[in-house]
């Protein structure tokens, strides 16, 4: 995405009580992917994969953010992805709304292909959604728990396609099957392109320099490899980020020990969170290990929460902003 999330946070340690269990709940293949170590591997390749998009390419080149912050923006981003999925709907729909605002402001004209771009177009919208909830997903299958149960993963494509409402893309374009999900990359592949841009920005986020990720540094050493080793080959051959010989088998079992490590201790997630990622997903994690049941112990639908707690639900419900830009 192009998002500087900006969530507002407690004081650490303080007992957190959420407003309502959000759009999906604890028992939502949603929370149980999203909350999940390899949804940190996901991430990386989502943002990645967001320059295929020639205006996202654009938009994200014009900003520069990436550049100049690369951890606040990847933390910032990851940060607005978890609100949807397992924040509350107040949080998540001041989120959205808020993003969607800075968004539209986010215009120009991209140098590859010459025509206006947009951040808030649905089409890149949908991009940004379909390959943020499939990368996840993908490495939660690779590296994680494996599979889902066939219930459970048209469970997860209708939450996405729920999810999807709170971004700017058309709902009924949004995939709900992983076959709908290969028509999808199969429609648009056409479309996508990379450019001198689009490479450099990939490359950046892959293999972030010491000089201005700071931890990121390591962490993206680390992470990279079993990203790209999830994708597909076109996708590695068409990114030109292809892994040595031998690489792809060999990180497999070690990546999926360590997750192994850290899955079933919370405590552990959070650390890593706050130090692999920042402050800002650390946060969010940890409001979610240690969050109380909230006020209404239920699941909510997007447009009632809108309704409830967006711009035009009146006076009285406005609160600080929870995100800016995103990549």
């Amino acid at each position: 995405m192009t998002t500087e999330a900006r969530p507002q946070f407690h004081a650490p340690g303080r007992q957190i009580r959420s407003v309502d269990y959000g759009f999906f709940g604890p028992e939502s293949p949603t929370w149980k992917v999203w909350t999940a170590p390899t949804a940190l591997i996901g991430f990386q390749r989502a943002v990645t994969l967001e320059h295929f998009d020639p205006g996202l390419t654009a938009a994200v080149a014009d900003l520069g953010g990436i550049y100049s912050d690369p951890l606040g923006r990847m933390d910032h981003t990851l940060a607005y992805f978890l609100i949807v999925a397992v924040g509350d709907s107040q949080m998540a729909v001041q989120a959205s709304e808020h993003l969607t605002a800075v968004h539209a402001k986010s215009t120009g004209i991209d140098p590859i292909t010459g025509r206006r771009y947009s951040a808030n177009n649905p089409a890149s919208q949908l991009w940004i959604h379909v390959t943020g909830w499939h990368s996840v997903l993908k490495c939660y299958e690779m590296y994680g728990p494996g599979p889902l149960a066939p219930e459970e993963e048209d469970r997860y494509w209708e939450e996405c396609a729920i999810a999807a409402q709170l971004q700017t893309c058309k709902v009924s374009d949004v995939p709900r099957t992983r076959d709908e999900v290969r028509d999808y990359f199969d429609r648009v592949r056409p479309t996508l392109c990379v450019s001198e841009r689009a490479r450099r920005g990939m490359h950046y986020l892959l293999y972030t320099p010491s000089s201005r990720g700071g931890r990121l540094w390591l962490t993206s050493r680390l992470v990279a490899p079993a990203a790209i080793a999830s994708l597909p080959r076109w996708m590695r051959e068409l990114g030109g980020f292809e892994l040595p010989i031998g690489v792809s088998a060999a990180y497999r079992p070690m990546v999926r020990a360590a997750v192994a490590s850290i899955e079933n201790n919370p405590a552990a997630l959070v650390r890593v969170a706050d130090h692999a990622v920042g402050p800002m997903t650390g946060g969010l994690y940890r409001q979610h290990v240690n969050a109380s049941d909230p006020s209404f112990p239920a699941v909510v639908d997007v447009e009632d929460a809108r309704s409830k707690y967006g711009r035009s639900a009146g006076p009285g419900v406005e609160a600080d902003p929870v995100v800016g830009r995103t990549m």
